[in-house]
């Protein structure tokens, strides 16, 4: 029985691109619970904090079965803190300026 050849990525742009269908996917899900505001970007960067950080040997099913499967409101919640953690530090370079 032949072998699948395994798919590499030279650099994660390539890997992101690749995923880019189930984000796009994520995102009409997103949007049906109103949730339109977040991004393809922020997605990736929740999965990428929470998930995948110290993970080895990820595989391109299991990057795509994470990205359908990651909860609605962990990621709305992620982004929330993330925007209100920028919103503070742009607040406080404001500051430095006065």
């Amino acid at each position: 029985m032949k072998k699948e050849k395994d798919i590499v990525f030279d650099n994660v742009f390539d890997l992101y691109n690749r995923i880019k269908p189930a984000l796009k996917s994520k995102m009409k899900e997103l949007k049906r619970e109103k949730l339109d505001y977040i991004k393809e970007e922020d997605i990736w960067n929740y999965l990428i904090k929470t998930k995948w950080q110290n993970a080895k040997g990820l595989v391109l099913c299991d990057v795509v079965n994470d990205i359908l499967n990651a909860e609605n409101k962990k990621i709305d919640e992620y982004v929330k803190e993330n925007n209100k953690k920028r919103k503070e530090e742009l607040l406080m370079e404001e500051l430095d300026l006065i």
